[in-house]
């Protein structure tokens, strides 16, 4: 199988305390591929969540962009990689701390992903880019979107975002500051797939590690005009489950 292109951070941040190891942005796996992608009318770059080593997060690009061309979706699916594997995240009596620096990693991350959409809509500015979040795959693209927020000429640089069993809280799609930055950074629309069903997201909303997470319930408040929501019914939390209940695209 042909290697997924990707764009990584892996090993700019420790597994145990999120303290920063590396101060360059991104480092782009096969390289010419990302030089084909300029000029091209559109591509999508999927996050995946915690508890992925590298193969996992290739692994969820693989699965996204599957389901994609089954939804007639074929323009490129590329992956973000970053260090969501943070230690003790399997066991139990360490859950609550390997959470809380993946957070800490995830809201890092903003810089780096942000830093990569800048650069390259510098070189193709028509190339319209979509992303996809999974879990805690969701902060990261909120910290990339506050970092966009912080200029001016980043206004729609995001076409659209997708999420899909989303860690982040459900004040954000209607709350004051992260509101106004998604309304202004995204050009079309901010989906939230969210399901009331799923069990990893109820247990982390229960034992207080995310409260409220916005793809437990879906928004609380008033959102943005460029927010949609969806109910779905996945059999559990994982990307796959979520990938297999996607019907349509973008």
């Amino acid at each position: 199988m042909r290697p997924v292109t990707r764009i990584s951070t892996r090993g700019y941040y420790d597994l145990s305390s999120g303290k920063t190891l590396k101060t360059n942005f991104y480092h782009l796996y096969l390289k010419n591929d990302f030089k084909k992608l300029i000029g091209s009318k559109e591509f999508t770059i999927m996050i995946h969540g915690l508890q992925n080593d590298n193969a996992g997060a290739i692994a969820k690009v693989i699965l996204a962009r599957n389901r994609l061309r089954k939804l007639g979706y074929f323009h490129p699916v590329i992956g973000f990689s970053y260090d969501s594997n943070t230690t003790g995240a399997h066991l139990l009596m360490y859950v609550k701390h390997a959470l809380a620096v993946g957070q800490i990693i995830a809201k890092k991350n903003g810089r780096n992903l942000g830093k990569f959409i800048i650069d390259f809509k510098t070189t193709s500015p028509k190339t319209k880019i979509r992303l996809i979040g999974h879990s805690l795959g969701s902060q990261v693209i909120l910290s990339t979107a506050e970092y966009l927020a912080k200029k001016k000429q980043n206004s729609g640089i995001i076409e659209s975002i997708h999420f899909f069993g989303a860690s982040i809280t459900n004040d954000v799609p209607s709350s004051k500051k992260y509101g106004k930055i998604l309304q202004t950074i995204v050009n079309k629309k901010i989906v939230n797939h969210y399901a009331p069903t799923d069990d990893v997201l109820y247990w982390a909303d229960t034992a207080k590690f995310v409260k409220g997470p916005l793809g437990l319930k879906g928004v609380i408040g008033k959102p943005i005009s460029k927010y949609y929501q969806k109910l779905v019914k996945p059999k559990n939390h994982r990307f796959a489950s979520y990938a297999a209940v996607l019907n349509s695209f973008p």
